[in-house]
């Protein structure tokens, strides 16, 4: 098996679904079946040794009962006979994984330690940060597949829900005259935490894990585990550097060099025996004398040592690979960064990073952004796509994208721009971040269902390559949906809305769409367009549902014929025309050669005020986007009707 490369990390989280079931939220979506080879281990390991020798498949005990001294490994004279039937496994991890670790690797083991919520990992990380905590989790057995075929459903326990540590033997009183008997008592049994993990092989690819039972926490620390066990990480690095003919004292030796890169994958307990056992099934088939590596010594009394002038060889691979050029590697070409201050002026007119900043019932944070000429134009003419921003303003709109929960646009922008609605801001889910974590869930207003999706739809290829979410298209209630298209889009994890308020002039109201979202959990939209949306969102009707407003103005004319942003003028109470927006707490900033602005828009006298709303309260858990909601916002949101049920033709 080719060596695996380590995936770009950052850790947060928000996590996206298509099909969905009950314990599915609209934000995080769910994966594929990976091979699970090696994640699991028997759940009655007696000790660190045997444990690493049966995870790895070896059918040998444990070596240490075999009276081999240490001078005997160490200077590989013994004799090794010969099995033809052991099961050797291959390595799929080398030393380099152990020495240039993922990003963070100690945070995303703890954060899968403890699963406080449900975390959505794409199928490849899964595969990937899964084996370095194999050593915590067990699984118990396979729920099967459910009746669409694309959800696979494992049940996993902590190790120590049942007993599987042995101390050293205790003496036990025995009857005068009885020869004394030593008994191994086995300890555990008192951690229960379970987790259900979900593979979706859809239009995209997921692993969602979260907690099951009522048992919330571990009775015991990360470390523990790590002292029970040993993660199929550690072991599989081991037996690839003794596979390469080097001694397991030398491979011990060189693995403990740094100490704080082995705790941060595991192995702070890590011993001599761990690092003879994950490779003696190969070691009974090779014939040849080991040796110690390049630059060590066998120092009698002392083990492997390394001899003077010799740089670790833990240094030396460091060196070799720069972990900053080999993060960047991973990265798509297409990855965008925005510095860390540049962001200070955005902050005040942006969402509260933490959900406890939104009060509860409140309708999301809109924040209404979008790209202009000097003559305020959006487009040299409507149906016309054109490149406004600079590079930094650019990557200023992406950092936008992953400070909101959604973003939205109106149905001719999706149909000129074919757009795909992702952020690809370093850090973001696919482009270096886990999962689908600071992605937007892109939302389309779309009433009379115009917009024709299919996988070569851009924002679907986006989807299917894990770089971004599918959307959901806000529909007129009662359309007649063809139940292909609807499956279609489920099938990729976006979904219809039917909404089903509307003003005096038979439109889609704002505050309807605003209270639908709120109550799936957006608690944060970011509207980019078109012109369409950014002049009803700006008249006096709706101006109220705003809560901040950044503008990019670029240095150019577009001239007449462009599209433009043109509010509805406003009149005072005499007739005579005034100023339809004056923004206040305006502040103006450069960025390369264009310029932002931010602002906020007064409140208007007379109309609803974005305040909070107590018929509508979050989520406190996932729902189904059509199932059943708070009560009060139930008249909001109405399922799709396919045509095979609603009778139209």
């Amino acid at each position: 098996m080719d060596q695996i490369s380590v995936p770009c990390v950052g850790f947060a989280a928000a996590l996206p679904i298509a099909i969905r079931k009950p314990w599915e939220s609209r934000h995080g979506p769910a994966r594929p079946l990976s091979v699970m080879s090696g994640i699991e281990a028997d759940e009655n390991d007696n000790s660190p040794g045997i444990e690493s020798a049966q995870q790895n498949g070896s059918p040998y005990p444990d070596e240490t009962s075999q009276q081999h001294s240490n001078l005997d490994d160490d200077q590989a004279v013994e004799s090794r006979p010969h099995d033809s039937t052991a099961n050797v496994t291959i390595p799929t991890r080398t030393i380099k994984d152990l020495f240039n670790p993922p990003r963070d690797i100690a945070k995303i083991r703890q954060r899968l330690f403890e699963v406080q919520e449900k975390i959505d990992l794409q199928a490849h990380e899964f595969d990937f940060y899964w084996p370095y905590v194999d050593n915590v989790w067990v699984r118990q057995h396979r729920g099967g597949q459910d009746r669409t075929g694309l959800y696979i459903t494992d049940y996993y326990a902590c190790r120590l829900q049942r007993p599987t540590y042995t101390p050293k033997p205790v003496s036990q009183p025995r009857p005068e005259g009885t020869p004394t008997r030593k008994k191994q008592i086995r300890e555990g049994g008192k951690c229960h935490m379970k987790l259900k993990v979900v593979h979706y092989r859809g239009g995209y690819q997921s692993v969602t894990i979260i907690q099951l039972g009522d048992k919330t926490e571990h009775l015991h620390d990360l470390d523990t585990m790590d002292k029970i066990k040993r993660t199929t990480v550690l072991m599989d690095i081991a037996r690839s550097e003794v596979m390469q003919g080097y001694m397991p004292a030398s491979v011990f030796t060189v693995m403990s060099e740094d100490e704080q890169k082995l705790a941060a994958s595991g192995g702070r307990h890590l011993s001599r025996n761990d690092v003879r056992n994950a490779s003696q099934a190969w070691r009974h088939q090779y014939k040849e004398e080991l040796r110690v590596h390049d630059g060590y010594k066998y120092d009698h009394g002392n083990g492997i040592v390394r001899q003077e002038g010799n740089i670790p060889l833990s240094q030396a691979v460091a060196q070799a690979i720069d972990p900053n050029l080999a993060y960047h590697a991973t990265l798509p070409s297409s990855t965008l960064r925005f510095p860390e201050e540049n962001r200070a002026f955005l902050e005040p007119y942006l969402p509260p990073q933490d959900a406890q900043g939104m009060k509860d019932g409140a309708l999301p944070h809109v924040t209404l952004t979008y790209a202009s000429s000097m003559d305020s134009c959006l487009s040299l003419a409507p149906g016309i796509q054109t490149v406004l921003s600079g590079p930094q303003s650019k990557a200023m709109t992406h950092y936008l994208r992953s400070r909101h929960d959604a973003i939205l646009i109106g149905v001719r922008t999706a149909l000129v721009d074919d757009p795909a609605l992702n952020c690809r801001l370093e850090g973001a889910g696919g482009y270096g971040g886990i999962g689908w974590e600071r992605q937007p869930r892109p939302v389309i207003i779309d009433p009379r269902a115009r917009w024709m999706l299919t996988p070569q739809t851009r924002i679907m290829r986006t989807v299917a390559e894990g770089k971004g979410l599918a959307p959901w298209v806000i529909i007129a209630p009662g359309f007649a949906m063809d139940p292909a298209r609807l499956d279609a889009l489920r099938y990729y994890g976006g979904d219809y809305v039917g909404c089903t308020d509307f003003d005096k002039r038979w439109r889609l109201r704002w505050e309807a769409v605003l209270k639908a979202l709120a109550a799936e959990g957006i608690r944060s939209i970011m509207v980019e367009g078109g012109g369409y949306v950014v002049n009803e969102l700006l008249s006096p009707e709706h101006s109220n549902y705003v809560s901040s407003v950044i503008v990019t103005v670029a240095p150019t004319y577009f001239g007449q014929g462009g599209a433009q942003v043109s509010p509805a003028p406003r009149r005072d109470v005499v007739g005579r025309p005034t100023v339809a927006v004056r923004f206040k707490d305006v502040r103006w900033q450069g960025l390369g050669e264009d310029a932002v602005m931010c602002g906020r828009i007064p409140e208007v006298e007379g109309v609803p005020v974005h305040t909070l709303l107590p018929e509508v309260q979050p989520s406190s858990g996932p729902v189904s986007f059509f199932g059943p909601v708070q009560a009060g916002a139930q008249s909001l949101v109405q399922r799709a009707i396919p045509t095979s049920q609603s009778g139209a033709s």
